[in-house]
């Protein structure tokens, strides 16, 4: 009886895991296993007109990473003649830590413990030639970071605590892999200390 107590306080001092179950869309698997982010629905084609929609929650400061499975079968299967082995992602990410987001930030990479080189033909639509669709609902800029690392980042704006951001990306991948990953960062700039009187 007392190890039993025992073992469910101690489940209580674990940090909670996501719980959100794999989601497949039009051949492509989006997963939370990795944490940091619970996925909780998905619908969508992977099109302009018809992008992937996935709602998600993030409940930590720390990365929050989706794997991201299934390019490689899509070789030759062009749902969208603009992104030609690729898809537009749209997310819906509900703010579920204690600090607001000034700063929303999206990575790729083939291997999580390196950065996306220009040679690994994985982007953000940089091959594309095209306007890419890039959009946020509560942040007004957007800048690119094609070199050194392939990213977008989504400023200029506010997510408190409880609030909802809808971001939209083209992801390609000209060299498709078995899997891949979407980093996921969210951050605040630091307060600039007061300046001192001298003496």
């Amino acid at each position: 009886m007392r190890a039993s107590m025992v073992a469910a306080a101690l489940a209580l001092l674990l940090p909670e895991a996501a719980s959100g179950r794999p989601i497949t869309l039009a051949g492509l698997t989006f997963s939370d296993e990795l944490g940091g982010v619970e996925l909780h629905d998905g619908w969508g084609t992977g099109t302009s007109a018809d992008p992937f929609v996935l709602v998600e929650e993030i409940r930590d400061d720390g990365p929050a990473i989706l794997v991201i499975r299934g390019m490689r079968s899509r070789l030759g299967d062009a749902p969208d003649a603009r992104f030609q082995l690729g898809f537009v992602l749209r997310k819906i990410v509900t703010n579920a830590t204690n600090r607001p987001w000034h700063v929303f930030e999206l990575e790729l990479r083939e291997k999580l413990e390196r950065t996306s080189t220009y040679e690994d033909g994985l982007s953000f639509g940089q091959a594309t030639h095209q306007q890419r669709p890039f959009a946020a609902d509560r942040f007004g800029s957007v800048r690119m970071k094609d070199e050194p690392y392939d990213a977008v980042e989504f400023s200029d704006g506010l997510v408190e605590p409880g609030e909802r951001v809808t971001v939209t990306a083209a992801i390609t991948d000209y060299t498709p892999q078995d899997e891949f990953f979407l980093l996921q960062r969210r951050e605040s700039p630091i307060a600039a200390l007061p300046r001192m009187p001298p003496g």
